[in-house]
């Protein structure tokens, strides 16, 4: 009775549009009620120790790395170098807004602040260019969702947290499957501008690139520090996310000067918010992982698809489409709490490394941003350029085909993510 009232309360919650922690909340109080053996205040302390975790520190330190670095002007120098690099193309602004995302992806760990932070400048230039507004959108959006593949990343962090796997390991092994995705999304929104006839934004010149690059190095320093730190064992994820917020202070402040005094209470204030409705849905959902750990509900979930076939292959798409599911109805970081528990108890009949599961998972729900009505990065697009949800949600199918193929490929080709992840020092 208990894992009836619990699943089926949370998604009625979720049916009328119940803000995704209380959500996870109400069910979870509701359940321990209908149990009646455990007192209400197992959930203060269960939530504590759920968010009592010297990794998840590292989440609202990301978290403020990028909102420093993109109020110290670091998005407008990546933007640039990002054109010289690969502006020379057939619809060039929209290459351009791939590959910032993906130097941003390096910075922030979120996807929401990767979309805004390259969006805000980008999708009102490519609309003023003349590209058609919602496929401007659709390019943000497709491109925002690198922002948890490549390194840091949030989810990578709670994934490490809740399984107990290496999250050094862990974002090593994003960098390559970034990187395919990256260059997989330039190639669809290239050949979706040349059929529109968007032209270039500029010609091709070394001397461009050498330029921008000179420009913006400083500002892709907090990537280098995050993954060199991390890949020779120099810091923890932890260790590397406040040496990140110390170094983005310095360079905003007395570098490029985008930043004054005055600003930093609205920025720590704006910082402090966004991490904490992560880090609640995070406590609310330990509740939640707490009573289904007690009623085995992961194991039940997990016999149940064994059930269906003890084939490798055909249980890796089965957790595909489960996390697709997933992901286009529940937030990332619920999904990940609520889910992740029954995917690791498959992991042995699945025969693949943890660090490669946790990707795979990863990249399951970060193609859930891109749809609705759930999707993050679709939403930020949206209140960019004021167009319909449905609108974009059209234009996003070329780019939601050719992330699925990358994910059968990052699923089934183990190299891709384990060549990086085997390199980490411990």
């Amino acid at each position: 009775m208990t894992t009836e009232v619990l699943l089926l309360s949370l998604l009625f919650l979720f049916a009328i549009n119940t803000p995704i922690a209380i959500a996870i909340g109400v069910a979870s109080v509701t359940a321990i009620l209908i149990q009646g053996d455990f007192s209400l205040m197992m959930v203060v302390q269960r939530m504590f120790s759920g968010t009592d975790s010297f990794h998840l520190m590292a989440v609202p330190l990301f978290m403020f790395t990028g909102t420093i670095m993109e109020a110290g002007g670091i998005s407008r120098r990546i933007i640039d170098f990002a054109n010289a690099l690969v502006g020379w193309l057939p619809g060039g602004l929209a290459a351009v807004t791939i590959v910032a995302a993906m130097f941003f992806a390096g910075i922030s760990g979120s996807a929401a602040a990767d979309a805004a932070a390259v969006g805000a400048i980008l999708i009102p230039a490519m609309k003023k260019s003349g590209y058609e507004s919602d496929f401007a959108a659709a390019v943000q959006a497709s491109g925002g969702s690198i922002g948890v593949i490549i390194p840091p990343s949030i989810p990578m962090i709670i994934f490490g947290f809740l399984t107990g796997a290496s999250i050094g390991r862990l974002f090593a092994a994003g960098i390559l499957p970034g990187i395919l995705i990256g260059v997989s999304l330039i190639s669809v929104a290239t050949f979706i501008s040349w059929q529109k006839g968007y032209s270039a934004t500029i010609a091709f010149s070394f001397k461009e690139i050498w330029r921008t690059f000179k420009r913006s190095l400083l500002a892709m320093g907090a990537p280098m520090i995050i993954l060199g730190g991390i890949l020779f064992g120099i810091f923890t994820a932890t260790e590397s996310a406040a040496i990140a917020v110390v170094y983005a202070m310095v360079v905003g402040l007395f570098v490029y000067k985008k930043i004054k005094i005055k600003d930093l209470f609205p920025l720590f204030l704006s910082g402090s918010i966004t991490s904490a409705i992560v880090m609640f849905i995070i406590a609310t959902a330990s509740v939640f992982s707490w009573i289904a750990a007690i009623e085995d509900i992961p194991a039940q979930m997990a016999g149940t698809l064994l059930e269906l076939s003890t084939n490798p292959v055909i249980l890796l798409l089965l957790i595909n489409m489960v996390l697709l599911i997933a992901g286009t109805f529940v937030e990332t970081t619920a999904a990940l709490i609520l889910l992740v528990p029954m995917i690791t108890a498959m992991q042995p009949a699945l025969g693949i490394d943890m660090i490669q599961l946790g990707v795979i998972v990863v990249t399951n729900l970060a193609i859930g941003m891109l749809t609705p009505p759930m999707g993050i990065c679709l939403i930020v697009s949206c209140s960019i350029s004021n167009d319909s949800i449905a609108a974009i949600s059209k234009r996003i199918l070329p780019f939601l085909g050719i992330l699925i193929v990358d994910l059968l490929i990052i699923t089934f080709y183990s190299p891709i993510t384990m060549w990086m992840a085997n390199l980490v020092i411990k």
